[in-house]
């Protein structure tokens, strides 16, 4: 075998392009090659930004298209698009250097009809309907406290962890036996329908969970697939569906025993009798603790009781209570002793107080000092002290005072007597 010729290159050769350069040249012949016009598919994976562009993809039996519509362009629709809808879209390619794809970027979108997969969905469930496979009197009541739970769905997926976490949280005493399956793609209807017949092979589970997380509605279809769905139907132990999320239904919802709008739905709802009961285990517990503490209370008071009256019942009860009567009537004796001598020793000083109050030589000392005030009085206004205040008193030859001078004869003899003396005078 020849070996092929070497090709030598330089660094500043021409005929070398960046990865840039040539994406570039790719966008120059896409977008200038290829006029904008219409598309017909199906919507998948659509997802609305809280900017409000809309992402999703265009697909058919042959291809995939990825398709994009900015906020502007998107709130001038009158059609709300969903997963599965057939519509047709105007709009331009565009490449998107930075990953090196390109998408369509879509201006106008209208209703094309009802999409392949939801008139597949409609048909099933309209057949399975009129056999009586959604029949609520076939649905089989879930057993109040599980002892062991088969979980059939993939072991790598976030809705096991979801589900095992929600059991732990809420202190879930029961089994969990997680049972493999694909759960997207081919095969995985026929894989999921055989572990539930595996399931009721082993005969261990009390309750059986089918279920996934979210997803388009390609990504959930198995769980649409007619051997599944009449698995589900067939299977004598209980059986809960959790597919998706809450907006998400499923033919399986429709024929399993219970619905679960999501994986920790239905952990929650295996878990909440076990929970109920639980607390109220745990109220009775708390009931009967204090039962006892009231109880113990109670027997406690009567037990003192008891014994208080057993100590006054008994011969050295009776005489301690002797005694205390007798202290007790010894103090109110001396009480009464005290406040008896106390009040006559009052009324004593009462009548000390009136007698001496009555007593005559208190009389004759308030008589004697009156008297000796009147003396006073008396001396106050006597000849003598007038005298002796300057005053001088004239009298005649027989004695008697001379009150005026008329009546006095010139040569008459007087006697002017004064505090000291008496002294002869003569009228002129």
């Amino acid at each position: 075998m020849s070996k092929p010729a070497e090709i030598k290159l330089e660094s500043g050769d021409e005929r070398v392009a960046s990865v840039g350069e040539f994406t570039r040249r790719i966008k120059v012949l896409l977008e200038t090659g290829i006029r904008p016009g219409w598309v017909r598919g199906e919507v998948s994976n659509l997802r609305q930004q809280a900017s409000g562009h809309v992402y999703f993809s265009l697909k058919d039996s042959e291809a995939q298209l990825s398709a994009v519509m900015f906020r502007g362009d998107a709130a001038r629709q009158s059609l709300k698009l969903r997963d599965g809808q057939q519509v047709l879209v105007y709009g331009e390619i565009n490449v998107y250097e930075v990953r090196g794809s390109y998408q369509l970027i879509v201006r106008v979108v209208v209703e094309d009809g009802v999409g392949r997969l939801q008139q597949e969905f409609e048909a099933l469930k309209q057949k399975l309907a009129d056999e009586g496979l959604f029949d609520p009197a076939k649905k089989k009541p879930l057993p109040e406290m599980p002892a062991t739970v088969g979980f059939i769905t993939s072991p790598t997926g976030a809705a096991v962890q979801d589900f095992l976490r929600i059991l732990i949280r809420r202190g879930w005493r029961g089994r969990v036996v997680i049972l493999p399956a694909k759960v997207q793609g081919e095969g995985a209807a026929d894989e999921i329908a055989a572990m539930l017949q595996q399931a009721e092979v082993l005969g261990i589970f009390d309750l059986l969970v089918i279920g996934r997380g979210g997803g388009s509605l390609e990504d959930l279809w198995a769980f649409n697939e007619e051997p599944l769905v009449r698995a589900v139907a067939a299977c004598t132990v209980p059986v809960i569906s959790a597919v998706g999320h809450e907006i998400d239904f499923t033919l399986s919802d429709f024929v399993a025993d219970v619905r679960a709008e999501t994986p920790s739905a239905a952990a929650e709802l295996i878990s909440s009798h076990f929970v109920e009961a639980l607390e109220r285990v745990e109220q009775a517990a708390l009931d009967l603790r204090a039962h006892l503490e009231d109880t113990v209370e109670q027997s406690r008071e009567r037990l003192d009781h008891a014994r208080s009256r057993l100590r006054l019942l008994s011969p050295n009860g009776q005489i301690e209570q002797g005694f205390l009567r007798l202290d007790d009537s010894a103090n109110r004796l001396v009480a009464a002793l005290r406040s008896n001598i106390q009040e006559r020793r009052h009324q004593l000083a009462a009548a000390r107080s009136e007698l001496v109050r009555l007593s005559p030589e208190i009389r004759i000392q308030n008589e004697s000092q009156r008297l000796l005030s009147l003396w006073k009085r008396l001396q106050s206004v006597s000849p003598t002290s007038v005298l002796q205040r300057g005053f001088a008193i004239v009298r005649d030859a027989d004695g008697n005072p001379v009150p005026r001078r008329a009546g006095l004869q010139p040569g008459q003899s007087l006697q002017a007597e004064f505090g000291d003396g008496t002294l002869p005078v003569r009228v002129e």
